[in-house]
Formats: structure tokens, C-alpha cells, sequence
């Protein structure tokens, strides 16, 4: 009977607090947008700025990434990089 209970307990606390993980990634309407969010814009991780030196350390979140992808206009992985 304990062990049903706790089991029930702890499903209760995954239904109720859900992993920050399974939310989508914010898609932003263009770089201004993400950069008030994201100063240094948005990486994949391990991904190097191929415009040379940057002022501000970009956000590394593959999910994030992909959802502005359309604003990396070097390709390089690095989307809104400033």
C-alpha cells in the first residue's frame, strides 16, 4: 500500500510540474525581436561565429536554434549573433 501511494505521489508531481524540456522553443519574428530576449543571439552548441569576434556570448539551446534557424544568415549555427 506505501509503495502505491508514493508511486502516486511522484506521478502526481510529474503531471503537475511537467520537464522544461517538452515546451516549445520561442520562435521570434526577427533578430531585434531575439535580441532583446537574447543579446548574443541564439547557438547549437559547439557552434563558432564565422564573422569574427562578437560583443556578446550567444545563448547555446539546439531547440532555440532551430526555431529561429531562418535568422543564422551566415550558416554558421549562430543565429542574431551581435
Amino acid at each position: 500500500m506505501k509503495k502505491v501511494l508514493v508511486a502516486s505521489i511522484c506521478l502526481g508531481l510529474f503531471v503537475a510540474f511537467p520537464s522544461h524540456s517538452s515546451a516549445a522553443a520561442k520562435k521570434f519574428k526577427n533578430c531585434t525581436e531575439l535580441n532583446k530576449v537574447y543579446p548574443g543571439g541564439v547557438a547549437l552548441p559547439g557552434a563558432i561565429n564565422a564573422g569574427g569576434t562578437t560583443k556578446q556570448t550567444p545563448k547555446y539551446d539546439k531547440k532555440l536554434y532551430e526555431a529561429n534557424k531562418k535568422s543564422d544568415r551566415d550558416k554558421d549555427g549562430i543565429a542574431c549573433e551581435k
